[in-house]
């Protein structure tokens, strides 16, 4: 591959203040220009409380569940307010959903003892149940909204599963009126999305009798199966999605897509 790939293009970057730099930086990298337009703001739960009576009785559970990185630093935030550190989980097994989530604990000297191979919810269930035996309780710390998948599939093996929201997204309020005229003028030749809320929220700032058509030839890029599922519900099709589900693998498939492109479909 090409290390400028993506001279000439001009990609949206829709995740959230402070986390799209990153794929921003990859993108730039290959050569593309970004505009980043944060489709959703992340949020404090609307009550702490479950998450802080989780923290207060972490020898209750076997396993510890993390689905996101956002979920791993609001978990370390209320365990060091509630006057712990990661010596409260000795003994406690750790999962994380996939390997950004998993480095994170690393951050906090924690090693995870589960990653599962696909980076999403169903893996991380085929994975985790022959390891939990009936009546040993897991805390899965996710986002406020996030899917049921885990919980019930667990909870019908009789694994108790104790949810705790750590944050919950809405859609940020941006000022969408640069893209919308990017996208007018044919100005944009990718979206990315890294969560099916960054998908809601950016058609939400987007003028809703006209995002079909603002969108409508522009490559959609999804980060995972769940992502561009979300994105196909909104009539929204989906030409790249990594076979690894991480922000780096995202980059190198958007790269791998415009490498195999014909130079007339640059559009500045």
């Amino acid at each position: 591959m090409s290390a400028r790939a993506l001279e000439g293009r001009r990609i949206l970057v829709t995740r959230p203040r402070g986390q799209a730099s990153r794929l921003a930086a990859l993108l730039e990298a290959r050569g593309a220009e970004t505009v980043t337009l944060p489709a959703i703001e992340l949020r404090a739960p609307e009550d702490w409380a479950p998450l802080d009576r989780a923290v207060e009785s972490l020898g209750a559970y076997r396993w510890v569940v993390f689905t996101s990185v956002n979920g791993v630093a609001a978990f370390w935030e209320r365990l060091t307010l509630a006057g712990r550190d990661a010596r409260s989980l000795a003994g406690i097994r750790m999962a994380a959903i996939g390997p950004e989530t998993g480095e994170a604990l690393r951050r906090h000297g924690v090693e995870p003892d589960l990653v599962p191979a696909e980076y999403r919810a169903e893996a991380l269930v085929a994975e985790l149940l022959p390891r939990v035996h009936p009546g040993e309780t897991v805390l899965l710390v996710r986002a406020a909204e996030a899917r049921d998948v885990l919980p019930r599939e667990l909870e019908a093996r009789g694994v108790p599963v104790t949810v705790a929201p750590a944050y919950r997204t809405q859609p940020a309020q941006e000022d969408a009126g640069r893209v919308v005229a990017l996208l007018e003028a044919r100005q944009i030749d990718a979206v990315t999305f890294t969560s099916s809320s960054t998908v809601r929220g950016l058609l939400a700032q987007l003028p809703p009798a006209d995002a079909g058509r603002l969108l409508a030839g522009v490559i959609v890029a999804a980060i995972g199966p769940i992502t561009a599922e979300t994105a196909a519900e909104h009539g929204l099709h989906v030409s790249v999605i990594p076979h690894e589900y991480t922000v780096p693998a995202l980059a190198d498939a958007i790269a791998g897509y415009f490498e195999t492109s014909p130079p007339a479909a640059l559009r500045h």
